[in-house]
């Protein structure tokens, strides 16, 4: 077998060796790594969890003062089991190659990271092992740790109902909630229509969802400011640049590892939900009959709703 065979075969630690460049760095590694995971993107993976098996190696930057017998100065095992731990929480994932290289990314942001190889195998599907492995590098020119406090804006997340999103005045609306200088993340419910109704929770559950998702885009139709957007990513991306964003829950409800109950499809239950996991200071309720009633989320600054209505 050639020594390029060899090597795209062998263990991660064996492969850093062998592709190392220039003078020789430390490594670190957590190999055997076995968890429980639900992933995979055919319907019948989903609701089951599969033996996954993680191999993580790192190379690190040598440096003199890593000598010192200090955790604090080196890059610690624990950030690597803390990336893995930190994939697996946020969502579930449809790909290996997604969650290889949230960790890896993860991974590669503590300063003293000079390259890192993630191989993940799934170890339930045969006689064999289906597995994915990534190598990466830091970008270059940056060589720091991001900061929590600059991912995580807390938004106001406010619940529109149907009669609400018909509202003549909604722009004016828009323009009294943009007034509170926060960003927004607005919620609806299904259109006031009959739903198509299944025999098993599972896809009834989906087409609830996909209910919820008509009137968004209606709601998105009435204002240019209002995007549709269903990922976190997106979310975090509108939260940081002043875009109104109207959720489509279907994504983020069934990837979350710890979310609503499945029998939670109630819109106002979900947009709760969202504005709990989002660390929201307010959520706010137009519509539905009732009078508008705010409820806090954190040390409340904002308007009341019918100060706003």
């Amino acid at each position: 077998m050639s020594d390029d065979i060899s090597n795209a075969f062998a263990h991660p630690a064996e492969r850093a060796k062998a592709t190392a460049d220039g003078a020789p760095r430390d490594r670190i590694s957590m190999t055997d790594h076995v968890r429980e995971v639900e992933i995979g993107a055919f319907q019948a993976e989903r609701g089951v969890t599969q033996k996954i098996r993680f191999d993580v190696v790192v190379e690190v930057e040598t440096r003199a003062e890593s000598a010192v017998d200090d955790v604090d100065q080196i890059l610690s095992y624990d950030t690597i089991v803390e990336a893995i731990d930190a994939a697996l929480a946020a969502e579930r994932m449809d790909l290996l190659e997604t969650l290889a290289a949230r960790i890896a990314d993860a991974i590669i942001e503590h300063p003293l990271a000079a390259r890192v190889f993630v191989r993940i195998g799934k170890l339930d599907r045969g006689p064999f092992t289906l597995g994915v492995e990534i190598v990466r590098e830091p970008p270059k020119g940056r060589r720091r740790l991001r900061l929590l406090a600059e991912a995580a804006p807390h938004p106001v997340v406010v619940y529109l109902s149907n009669d609400a999103i018909a509202r003549p005045d909604l722009s004016d609306l828009l323009d009294r909630l943009e007034g509170m200088k926060a960003p927004l993340i607005l919620c609806v419910g299904p259109p006031d229509l009959p739903i198509p109704q299944a025999v098993h929770p599972m896809p009834q559950r989906r087409i609830a969802l996909l209910a919820i998702e008509q009137s968004a885009w209606v709601l998105a139709a009435r204002d240019p400011r209002c995007v549709v957007v269903d990922s976190r990513t997106e979310l975090d991306w509108a939260m940081k640049n002043g875009q109104i964003s109207v959720w489509a829950p279907s994504k983020l409800v069934l990837d979350a590892v710890d979310g609503p109950d499945a029998s939670v499809t109630d819109p106002v239950a979900l947009a709760r939900w969202l504005a709990d996991g989002f660390e929201a200071l307010r959520l706010i309720r137009f519509g539905d009959g009732s009078p508008d009633a705010p409820h806090t989320f954190a040390a409340d600054a904002m308007p009341a709703a019918a100060e706003l209505d």
